[in-house]
């Protein structure tokens, strides 16, 4: 029976690593082997032609490095935002205020809200005569109107604040999870030693919080890089090429048919969430280490 129940577990193990590998790895190298080639529905046969899709990528003639800077960009500023709002709404809303449960569902509303019915809802609110145009002129702004989805730099800055809109209320859970785990015997200790609101917040509770840091970085990380839904709904990459990122390129490259450059573009993104993640491993084994 001891022999049986070692036999077992293992049997399991090496089952889901086969159907990993199948669901995942292979398709994952097959992509990779179809971005070197001209895959598409314009062609009958598919050729090997080497890196000319990486080329085309990466040619100064095209905008794919925009598309790149674009992904990268979001992926940075919405995170780092999404962050220090979401610590600074747990430690706020953590004190005994009015009405702070109240104020805790408020706030994390728009997480479980789907991102077509978040894009399509401010989709209306920013159009120029939209809600928020309408307001402002009705409180006499009219100076600071916009066309919010349509005008110089303000469509990215938008989507990027309907993206921190919706995720904050997540990551400030996921802080206030975490600021529950922290004795307050540490706080009331810090308080005889004559510590203040910073003296308590940089030596026990920012160390303490490492680990939901770590979880946070891994979500918001992974979400920027994949960003797809809230910048399709919204603006769909436009005006031009403003707002596009790599995954509604991947998107529009299959629909126009280009299946090989469309494969190329995927195992480019590919490689950077590998690069990313493997500095997020090593981020947070170093916290395991501490």
């Amino acid at each position: 029976m001891k022999i049986q129940n070692k036999i077992y577990p293992s049997y399991f193990l090496y089952g889901a690593l086969l159907l990993y590998c199948l669901l995942y790895v292979l398709p994952s190298f097959v992509g990779i082997y179809l971005s070197f080639t001209d895959w598409s529905r314009f062609t009958d046969t598919i050729s090997f032609i080497g890196l000319d899709n990486y080329k085309t990528i990466f040619s100064m003639e095209e905008n794919y490095l925009l598309y790149v800077w674009n992904t990268l960009k979001f992926t940075v500023i919405t995170s780092l935002m999404k962050t220090v709002l979401g610590l600074g709404l747990a430690i706020v809303l953590s004190r005994e205020i009015l009405a702070r449960n109240f104020h805790r569902a408020i706030i994390f509303l728009p997480a479980v809200l789907s991102f077509l019915i978040t894009g399509l809802t401010f989709q209306s609110i920013l159009e120029p005569s939209g809600l928020l145009n309408s307001t402002l002129k009705a409180a006499g702004l009219d100076m600071l109107t916009r066309q919010w989805l349509f005008e110089g730099g303000w469509p990215f800055i938008s989507v990027m604040a309907i993206d921190i809109w919706k995720g904050v209320g997540y990551i400030m859970t996921i802080f206030m999870a975490g600021m529950t785990t922290i004795s307050k015997d540490y706080y009331e200790a810090a308080e005889i030693d004559g510590a203040k609101f910073w003296g308590k917040f940089r030596y026990i509770t920012l160390p303490l919080l490492m680990p939901a840091f770590a979880i946070t970085i891994v979500l918001n990380l992974v979400y920027g890089l994949r960003v797809f839904d809230i910048i399709f709904v919204t603006t769909n990459g436009g005006p031009g090429d403003q707002t596009e990122v790599l995954y509604t390129v991947i998107f529009k490259m299959f629909g126009y048919g280009y299946y090989g450059l469309g494969t190329a573009l995927s195992s480019l993104m590919l490689v950077i969430m590998v690069v990313v993640g493997y500095f997020v491993i090593k981020l947070m084994n170093k916290e395991v280490d501490a």
